[in-house]
């Protein structure tokens, strides 16, 4: 009996191999959260194609979010969460929380996850990556406001991250950081992976969420903007199109590609290998911020 053959997934083999090529041996800084980190097959899907970028010799390094999972331990903490410009306003105990959700919870069963797919993953604890010093307080309307121990990432310690990439081993780190005298602060994740993309000269950065892109309406996915550079980036967060929980990000980007990144992406983890169809087609379906 003959063998039917699939040429049209033959096909999109064929299409990728230029880009495998290309990107084969570089970079690539990816920071993963929101929504596209509740439901198990989207995990599953997502780190799946993690491994496959290592295994056609791209070097992924994942920093991860945890923002629903340290939001709903602190309401079971008798706390209510509190967000300011998109940072999390963390106290003692907070803090307490939010490294035993990042270090505890979230970054082992990301390393298990991607060890299942017969990958190779170590952790690191950001308290031993991120070296940082406590954010002064911002305006929030006419007060200003405390954040409390929330931290902006002003060195890295990159040797074993390093050494975990020569090795051809995926590094996932949580976005936690200690001050020079041990003390641990929050840093949000998409800074925090900013950071990372530009201490490691990666070639590309790639936020991994629960929205398609950078949009002008949140509300309207047709509004979805393809591609954008630093002068229409600040632009529209001076227009405040770009607000919330995006501005961290897109300054973070911005940052990133001060510091050498060639390029940063935006994709939504709910849809199918979304991480695969952004890099290795030409059009992409996310947003993309070019220097």
């Amino acid at each position: 009996m003959e063998k039917r053959i699939d040429t049209e997934k033959t096909e999109s083999l064929i299409d990728a191999l230029p880009f495998i090529q290309r990107f084969r041996g570089q970079t690539f800084v990816i920071k993963y959260g929101g929504a596209a980190m509740e439901d198990d097959h989207l995990v599953d899907r997502l780190l799946r194609d993690v491994v496959f970028l290592e295994a056609v010799g791209i070097n992924p390094v994942l920093i991860h979010g945890g923002g629903k999972v340290i939001t709903q331990r602190m309401r079971e903490a008798g706390k209510v969460p509190r967000f300011i410009n998109g940072l999390r306003v963390t106290d003692q105990e907070s803090i307490v929380i939010v490294e035993g959700a990042l270090d505890h919870t979230i970054l082992p069963r990301i390393v298990e996850t991607i060890r299942a797919f017969n990958g190779e993953a170590e952790g690191f604890s950001g308290r031993d990556v991120f070296l940082a010093r406590r954010l002064p307080p911002i305006p929030d309307g006419k007060v200003m406001i405390d954040l409390g121990f929330v931290g902006e990432v002003v060195s890295l310690q990159l040797e074993q991250v390093r050494e975990a990439i020569e090795r051809e081993v995926i590094p996932v780190i949580s976005p936690i950081a200690r001050t020079e005298d041990g003390l641990l602060l929050n840093v949000n994740a998409d800074l925090a992976a900013g950071a990372m993309a530009g201490a490691l000269r990666a070639s590309k950065m790639i936020y991994v969420s629960d929205v398609l892109g950078v949009m002008r309406d949140t509300k309207n996915p047709s509004s979805l903007i393809p591609r954008l550079d630093r002068e229409s980036s600040t632009k529209l967060m001076e227009e405040g199109i770009i607000e919330g929980g995006m501005v961290p990000k897109v300054q973070s980007a911005l940052s990133a590609l001060e510091h050498g990144v060639s390029k940063v992406h935006f994709i939504d983890g709910r849809i199918p290998h979304a991480l695969l169809a952004e890099i290795f087609t030409p059009q992409g379906i996310g947003t993309e911020i070019l220097p």
